[in-house]
């Protein structure tokens, strides 16, 4: 058994005290017994602008942002999913949103880089989204062999394609990281649900940090971080603010569940 937390945030424009507040976090889920701690997406920055995460991008294994996480992981011998950090892409005006995984020594043993980009409008709140305008989409899965178990990576948008989980769990994915920044009018309607389903149909525990308030730029996410065990029980939520949660996974009994409900293998996808 091993304890995994989700780590919820409401970050803002400024790196160094988004760094803080993620540290402090940290710590705290390192203290009640964490092995993992999962942070959300642009746990970094939320900049005014979309570009303002252009601008701060850095390069593969260089930089503030990743230097930071490498210790924090270090400091607390802790593993971290660090949600996702801006990526030079090659095109100056577009950064990868990397999902990057330390193990406890600070070492970078996994990368995913957000595929399904949020370009979408919102009738019911006149939002717009165009993510590919500053967002280079990546283009490979990643499952990650960890102490915790078999880690398929994912990043918000990505949950509303059961495919690609679907993929994730032949590849021998046991648990989903989903760092995510839902917004206000989404999250209320879709996102516990499709965590449950992806928890359910996979038969898979899903960790899914969430961005949780107001933020300066005028954006309001839902919040709503979650743990969530194979069989679909919320076991853990956290509404609003800043904070932890954490779940206990257990594989061996993850492994009789689905030798005792072989859903997985009545598929007829293969």
């Amino acid at each position: 058994m091993a304890k995994i937390a989700a780590v919820q945030m409401a970050s803002g424009p400024h790196v160094q005290a988004n760094l803080m507040e993620a540290s402090r976090l940290i710590k705290e889920a390192a203290m009640q017994g964490a092995g993992m701690a999962v942070l959300p997406e642009n746990f970094a920055i939320m900049g005014y602008k979309e570009t303002d995460s252009v601008a701060v991008a850095e390069e593969p294994g260089r930089g503030t942002i990743q230097s930071f996480m490498s210790q924090c992981a270090r400091q607390n011998n802790i593993w971290i999913v660090a949600g996702t950090i801006p990526i030079q892409s090659g095109d100056p005006g577009k950064a990868f949103a990397a999902s990057i995984m330390y193990d406890s020594q600070g070492e970078q043993v996994a990368r995913y880089d957000k595929r399904h980009l949020f370009d979408v409008e919102i009738s019911e709140s006149s939002e717009t989204y165009t993510e590919s305008d500053t967002i280079a989409a990546g283009k490979k899965m990643v499952v990650t062999e960890t102490p915790f178990g078999k880690v398929g990576m994912a990043v918000c948008y990505d949950l509303r394609f059961p495919a690609y989980f679907r993929k994730m769990m032949a590849a021998g994915a046991e648990i989903f990281v989903l760092p995510s920044a839902f917004t206000e009018t989404t999250g209320k309607a879709h996102w516990e649900v499709l965590l449950r389903a992806r928890a359910i149909e996979n038969l898979c525990y899903v960790i899914a940090p969430a961005q949780g308030g107001y933020h300066v730029n005028g954006r309001t996410t839902y919040g709503h971080s979650m743990v969530i065990d194979y069989w679909g029980n919320v076991r853990e939520e956290l509404g609003r603010g800043a904070g932890i949660i954490l779940i206990e996974t257990d594989l061996k009994a993850q492994a009789v569940t689905r030798k005792a409900f072989p859903v997985l293998e009545h598929r007829l996808d293969g």
